[in-house]
This record gives C-alpha cells, sequence and structure tokens, in this order.
C-alpha cells in the first residue's frame, strides 16, 4: 500500500510539472504539536514548496513537498527524540475571495528520524489570507496518522510565491 500511494504522487508530480501554467510557492511554519504528540513533543517547524496548476480563476492543484521537524521533550530524566517526515503530497487551493484562500493537502508521509520511525497517511487543512499578490499568511492543521498514533500539529506561516 505505501508503495502503491508514493508511486501514485510521483506520477502526479510527473504529470503535472509537464502542464504549461502553474506557480511555484514555497512556505514556513511554526508549529505547536497537539493530540498525541503534545505528550511527547514541545515544538516544532515546517517548511514546504509546491507548484499549483490553474484549473480555473478560483482553483489551483499540483504536487507539494513538505519537511515537518518535531523537538522531543525531556521529562524526569526521559527524552524524547526529535522526529521528522517529508511528507509527499497533492495539494489543492480554492479562493474563497480575493483574500481568503481554503486548502487541503493529502499525501504521504515518509518517516526520516528517528530511525525506525514508521510513515503514514499525511492530511493538511489549511486556510489563508493574501497579504500581497505574492504572499500569504496560512493557518493550518497537519497530521500523519502512524500505527494508531497521530503526529499532529496547528502552525502559522508565511507563502511566497516566486
Amino acid at each position: 500500500m505505501k508503495k502503491l500511494l508514493l508511486i501514485i504522487v510521483l506520477l502526479t508530480l510527473g504529470v503535472t510539472l509537464n502542464a504549461q501554467k502553474g506557480k511555484f510557492n514555497v512556505a514556513a511554519n511554526i508549529a505547536l504539536p497537539i493530540g498525541d504528540s503534545s505528550n511527547a513533543f514541545s515544538f516544532g517547524f515546517s517548511a514546504e514548496a509546491n507548484y499549483l496548476f490553474e484549473i480555473s480563476d478560483d482553483f489551483q492543484v499540483g504536487p507539494s513537498a513538505s519537511l515537518i521537524y518535531y523537538f522531543g521533550k525531556s521529562e524526569n530524566g526521559f527524552e524524547v527524540e526529535d522526529a521528522s517526515f517529508l511528507p509527499l503530497a497533492a495539494a489543492g487551493r480554492f479562493n474563497i475571495s480575493d483574500e481568503f484562500t481554503l486548502g487541503a493537502d493529502l499525501g504521504y508521509g515518509i518517516g526520516i528520524s528517528p530511525d525506525g520511525i514508521n510513515s503514514g497517511f499525511y492530511y493538511r487543512p489549511m486556510i489563508g489570507y493574501n497579504v500581497s499578490e505574492n504572499m500569504m499568511l496560512q493557518a493550518s492543521y497537519s497530521g500523519i496518522s502512524v500505527d494508531g498514533f497521530t503526529f499532529a500539529n496547528i502552525s502559522i506561516g508565511v507563502m511566497f510565491e516566486l
């Protein structure tokens, strides 16, 4: 199943990169772990890049790749190792007005560290506020479901169109 999902994401990346109209975006976010993650991790950050193709004036889709890094907590002499993931996803964005954008990313979060960390289903709903033509403030929830545990966070950040 993991290999099939990864193949689908890679094919989507390849097909969409051959299209004509697209916009390349990069973003940085600070993250607050919530749910299961808040017990083991204190803080996080993420960086993402996506290439969105205009389907209509108000709707864009395309591939997305991110890096999510969680800082482990240290309590009562027990230290949790930092954790990181590489989510590969399909992204969709819908402009609900000139100022606001709703979006979602769905894909697969590949576990990078620590050694032996599992990978899982990745999802990220988001809302953005367009500050200018090339800059958006964004708030999102992201989760990676891994064997009964969810690495989840709420985050705020800024995205730039290049």
